[in-house]
């Protein structure tokens, strides 16, 4: 309740110094008419541009006022049809969302990944914490489409490639969420990359399968089984409550985060690299020209355009 108060009187104290500021502009406009200062008409337009764009701020923050909105959120990233392109291209697409949380201030942690056999990464999953981190995230879901001229083609010839975008709300008092011990399938393994041979000699890594839904979730990124365990079973009740809240709401499904099949025809992004410079957005026809700065984490303009659009 305190969090929920705290919460409410940041937007309340917000819109009262917006109020504030629009009262003493506009005062201040009618006085400056009066006496044709045009000096200080000059001067309060600049003033106004500047509330306008606080206001616009403040109009988005009220599209995120979801259920789940304010909460913490858990992105997954898979490489689909293409092979080692798809590989790389999910790579790509981990980078860009590091980048785009890193300037938004949101902490992440990496709690599973898979290298791709020759490049790139298969799948990741990431855990990220920070002001309506899943608000944000829920307009990433989909398929994500890469158009280019292939590094790994020595004959250059230009090639298409697909990962698919997942994230979900990490419900913070997910122990409402019952599920059987019946129902969990726990295997364990020995996890990859760094951590010296501790990790290389025990079996730390943990993945927990749904058996009636079929969800899979995995953690590798402690070195104890026992961290590994508690940290996949609280992703998995966030699953399986996502997974549900969907299906009992079946009419706003085109709006909850689902994943789809990695292929043509249902990508919600297109990133084009060759022949021309294009990155477009399907549901919102949002576009721009600079690829270079989207795929380095400016992809703002993407999440904004779908929010104000479908929330």
């Amino acid at each position: 309740m305190l969090k929920r108060i705290k919460e409410l009187k940041k937007h309340i104290d917000a819109w009262e110094h917006v109020h504030t500021e629009f009262t003493d502009i506009f005062e201040l406009y009618e006085i400056s008419l009066e006496d044709n200062d045009t000096d200080s008409l000059e001067q309060l337009s600049d003033n106004a541009r500047k509330i306008g764009h606080e206001i616009d701020k403040l109009e988005f923050l009220r599209k995120l006022g979801g259920e789940d909105d304010d909460c913490p959120a858990v992105l997954s990233i898979h490489s689909g049809a293409g092979g080692t392109e798809s590989c790389d291209w999910c790579e790509m697409l981990f980078r860009m969302y590091c980048r785009w949380l890193e300037r938004k201030g949101f902490e992440y942690t990496i709690l599973d990944s898979l290298p791709g056999d020759e490049a790139g990464l298969k799948s990741v999953t990431m855990e990220i914490r920070g002001d309506y981190v899943y608000g944000h995230l829920k307009a990433e879901s989909g398929v994500h489409r890469l158009v280019r001229i292939s590094p790994f083609d020595s004959n250059s010839r230009r090639h298409t490639s697909f990962a698919s975008v997942y994230s979900y709300p990490l419900i913070e008092e997910a122990d409402d969420i019952a599920l059987e011990e019946s129902e969990i399938r726990v295997d364990t393994y020995r996890a990859s990359g760094a951590g010296g041979q501790h990790i290389n000699k025990t079996d730390s890594a943990v993945r927990m399968t749904h058996v009636p839904t079929g969800i899979v979730v995995q953690c590798q990124n402690e070195r104890s089984q026992i961290k590994n365990r508690a940290t996949a079973l609280r992703i998995l009740k966030a699953r399986v409550r996502q997974h549900f809240k969907e299906e009992e709401e079946k009419q706003r499904l085109e709006k909850l985060a689902k994943k789809k099949k990695i292929e043509w025809g249902s990508q919600i992004r297109s990133y084009v690299l060759h022949p021309y410079n294009m990155v477009k957005d399907h549901r919102t026809n949002t576009e721009t020209s600079n690829t270079a700065a989207v795929l380095d984490g400016d992809i703002d303009m993407f999440i904004e355009s779908y929010l104000l659009e479908y929330e």
